[in-house]
């Protein structure tokens, strides 16, 4: 789930790539997460999928019975999204908006941002004015479930590592390239695709983009700083307590909602 211009070939072989990932399930597990901590006066109601991509998690959360928003800056995922809409006849809005410039007609019960899509804004601001757009666009008492990657999934499981997929219409070539500096542990993700056409010939299509790391002290000071009180930290695939190999972190905070002077910077 990427919150990128572009994306255009990634888009189209997305869903593909990330078959294991057990959407329902994840939806499953964060439910209980709101139920534990969305406050009892605060009825269910709007749901925001951050960085939705082509619209898997939303989908999900729509079958618990969510009114869902999605947005994502990629034209390309949203209109994959878009086709599952049109197959499942879900109720989930789809917008083409930049996370860092959330703008909304209403106010939100619960933010949701999975799979590691914070990971990829590049600047300590850009996470800055997330933060705060969500918070500023949240009911007092919301709740924003988001997740990121750890510096030991860069380090030890990323890294310079390359991956080959056989997909069903195509071959995708993964190669990571870490640069060692703390403590953002940058990885710059090369995406090779070669499509099948007629006979043996392939069409080659490129992205790259990259994914930094957001070390726990800071994420926990830009939650204070734009309003947010963090309930829990789990280990965002087990959703035990963190362990020195977590791979990645979720993340629970409830939002203070409304103004704050962080949304303007």
């Amino acid at each position: 789930m990427m919150q990128q211009q572009g994306y255009s070939a990634f888009a189209q072989f997305y869903d593909a790539l990330t078959a294991n990932v057990e959407y329902a399930a994840r939806a499953a597990h964060m439910q209980q997460l709101i139920e534990k901590w969305l406050p009892e006066q605060m009825p269910e109601h709007i749901l925001l999928d951050l960085a939705c991509g082509t619209g898997s998690l939303s989908e999900a959360f729509a079958r618990l019975g969510w009114d869902v928003i999605g947005i994502d800056s990629s034209e390309d995922m949203l209109n994959e999204a878009l086709d599952k809409k049109y197959d499942s006849g879900l109720p989930v809005q789809y917008l083409k908006q930049d996370m860092r410039a959330i703008d909304l007609f209403g106010t939100l019960t619960v933010t949701v941002c999975a799979l590691d899509s914070l990971n990829h804004l590049q600047t300590e601001d850009d996470l800055r004015r997330t933060f705060s757009r969500v918070n500023l666009f949240s009911d007092a008492g919301a709740l924003f479930l988001f997740d990121v990657n750890t510096e030991y999934k860069h380090r030890e499981i990323l890294a310079d590592q390359c991956f080959v997929y056989e997909l069903p219409d195509a071959v995708c070539v993964w190669q990571n390239h870490l640069t060692p500096h703390a403590p953002d542990w940058p990885v710059t993700i090369e995406l090779d695709f070669f499509e099948h056409t007629q006979g043996r010939s392939y069409l080659r299509e490129s992205e790259e983009f990259t994914e930094r790391i957001y070390p726990p002290e800071l994420l926990e000071a830009l939650l204070r700083e734009t309003g947010f009180t963090l309930l829990e930290v789990l280990d965002g695939d087990t959703y035990a307590a963190p362990v020195p190999e977590t791979q990645r972190l979720l993340y629970i905070a409830r939002a203070s909602g409304g103004q704050h002077p962080a949304a303007h910077s």
